[in-house]
């Protein structure tokens, strides 16, 4: 069989399999060209999921005739000249406009701002249908029709119209949050009005158009640099999270991207805080050397490869971890929400609705305080002293229960009467149901789960403990020898310093085994093959070896939810407080191990309002 040129044709509709997956990268291969063209106004309409229709209207820098009759032809750009080692804009290829015209009816209207006409050029299934004068204002109009009409077995695979319409809405939304100095509006048949003013440098209220105004109130900023690469952005606190990872935006040197490697950082930096199936709110931009990137990874351009991936990624880490530290123990202002709505009349949890009822006309009698006190990590306590300890780190004495009222007071001593305005978790005021502490705040409450609170502040005082020195390990009797391909030797074995230290000693056993002689002993009996070829694997990917540090802190997480204060205890009001001033000073007190919120808050003008006093 000979060989043979193909047809212009036939190469724009296979260059059209990887550049036009659906009527969503049509729309954000458009929407890019706008952007690079300087628009500050952006309409987008769609009629059948942009099957049918899809328009992008803009008032860019537009094109003449010339420029037309190039922009469909294939590899003609105006944005590169001879080198991909400093791309500035979001288009580059010059195959998105060639590709669309081959597999759709294509329509380009565009005109100069400093000209005095414009012109239209349109292309159907990859031929040209015409090229003529245009009268429009300056800027330019893209209008595809009938998509893949030329390819119908690409058509068949095509999702719904609502979901292929929902995707077009979340190109939008990550080119909003790109770019808040630019309007967007996206409209049409299949659709209600989305409109995005522009909101020039503030970015957070841009963030807030389209994660919600919860967002703003429940959003911590992210500033940071590491050599030649910064980060800049807002994460949510650990309370405020969601059911997918839809809320986790990533941008480029401004351009949008759904990297593993971005992605991987941020589920790293939450890690201990967020429960399992859950996932963190985030926009975070990264701004580097564009030479020190490689962005024509994939004609979609929504991989990206970075020149030293573990320097970005411990950016990332770091950065969002020590913006929790500082300012992520705050509860979510979304749990106050709930509280709220769960008190108006007409709420139905579970299908019952809620109705206030009469209290009770029964006196409550205070019972004495347990004789095992609540004894606060690494602060000693009061009373006795507790049976167990880690480290120096004091454990609470397990008791057994005894029948106890649902609720009691705790009278304020008059040194701290001033406490709710000197402290930002206020003082204890009453225990309900032996497991929740009610606080007075300068302006409003705070209700704490004690059981919770005291889990993360027992692991917080075992993870400093891990990080301080080497960990303790156990010299196996016999080293256990594992076999793996010499690359996997080569990656772990540079790591071998890193791993003694948490307490896995290995040494290379000829060129395609590993010899393991010492595992953490915090680990107890370990499958030490299946460890180590996890973190080969590991290693192999993102070029780290946090995984055995991870295994380690979730077992001091499972001993800290076993040693600490348990819910049904009766606390005095020393230890209540205690309780909350060293909340106040451990960093992610505001969640616990499984990530659940350890305290709400109800600002007082809340309280106001359910009783119709504001």
């Amino acid at each position: 069989m000979s060989i043979k040129q193909l047809s212009e044709t036939l190469i724009n509709q296979i260059a059209a399999g990887e550049v036009i997956e659906r009527p969503a990268s049509a729309a954000k291969e458009l929407i890019e060209n706008a952007l690079d063209a300087g628009a500050t106004r952006i309409e987008i309409a769609t009629s059948g999921g942009g099957k049918s229709l899809l328009r992008v209207s803009d008032n860019g820098s537009g094109m003449d005739e010339r420029d037309l009759e190039l922009a469909v032809r294939r590899h003609c750009t105006s944005k590169i000249s001879t080198t991909l080692d400093d791309i500035q804009t979001l288009g580059f290829r010059g195959e998105a406009l060639p590709s669309i015209g081959s597999v759709a009816r294509l329509s380009i209207s565009s005109r100069r701002r400093d000209s005095d006409g414009g012109a239209e050029i349109a292309v159907a299934g990859g031929k040209l249908q015409h090229l003529r004068p245009a009268a429009l204002n300056p800027g330019t109009i893209v209008e595809v029709r009938d998509l893949f009409f030329a390819t119908p077995a690409r058509l068949k695979f095509l999702k719904t119209e609502k979901a292929e319409a929902a995707a077009i809405t979340e190109i939008v939304k990550r080119m909003a949050i790109a770019f808040p100095q630019v309007r967007f509006v996206l409209s049409g048949t299949d659709r209600t009005t989305l409109e995005f003013p522009a909101t020039g440098e503030d970015h957070l209220a841009r963030m807030a158009q389209i994660l919600g105004k919860d967002f703003r109130d429940n959003a911590i900023e992210i500033d940071a640099a590491r050599e030649d690469v910064s980060l800049t952005g807002f994460a949510g606190v650990p309370t405020f999270n969601r059911g997918n990872a839809q809320h986790q935006y990533a941008f480029v040197n401004g351009r949008p991207v759904q990297d593993k490697l971005v992605l991987s950082a941020i589920r790293g930096a939450y890690a201990e805080t967020i429960p399992s199936g859950r996932y963190a709110v985030a926009v975070l931009s990264i701004r580097l050397d564009p030479a020190l990137v490689d962005v024509n990874v994939h004609p979609a351009k929504s991989d990206v490869r970075f020149r030293d991936p573990q320097l970005v990624r411990g950016l990332i880490v770091g950065a969002i971890r020590e913006a929790l530290a500082r300012d992520g123990s705050r509860a979510a202002t979304t749990g106050a929400d709930g509280m709220l709505r769960s008190f108006r009349p007409g709420f139905q949890p579970n299908g019952y609705a809620y109705r206030p009822q009469q209290p009770q006309q029964q006196p409550w009698t205070a019972e004495t305080s347990p004789s095992r006190p609540y004894v606060a990590p690494g602060n000693g306590g009061f009373g006795e002293r507790p049976q167990a300890s880690f480290d120096g780190l004091a454990m609470p004495t397990a008791r057994a229960e005894t029948p106890q009222p649902s609720a009691w007071t705790a009278p304020s001593p008059a040194t701290e009467a001033e406490a709710p305005a000197r402290f930002p978790l206020g003082a204890a005021r009453a225990q309900i149901h032996q497991n929740y502490i009610v606080a007075q705040t300068e302006d409003g409450l705070v209700i704490v789960d004690q059981h919770a609170a005291h889990e993360r502040l027992v692991f917080e005082a075992m993870r400093k403990a891990l990080h301080s020195k080497r960990l303790a390990s156990q010299v196996l009797l016999i080293p256990e020898i594992i076999d793996l391909p010499e690359e996997d030797c080569d990656r772990l074995m540079q790591f071998s310093s890193e791993l003694g230290e948490l307490g896995l000693a290995i040494e290379r056993f000829g060129p395609g085994a590993i010899a393991v002689r010492e595992t953490p002993a915090m680990l107890g009996e370990v499958d030490a093959s299946g460890l180590i070829r996890q973190l080969a694997d590991e290693i192999a990917e993102w070029d780290t070896a946090s995984g055995l540090s991870a295994k380690l802190e979730y077992v001091a997480a499972t001993m800290a939810c076993h040693g600490s204060v348990r819910s049904g205890r009766r606390l005095r009001p020393e230890e209540m407080n205690a309780l909350l001033r060293q909340m106040e000073v451990t960093p992610g007190s505001g969640q616990c191990n499984h990530g659940r919120p350890t305290y709400i808050e109800l600002k007082l003008s809340d309280i106001e309002r359910l009783f119709g006093r504001s």
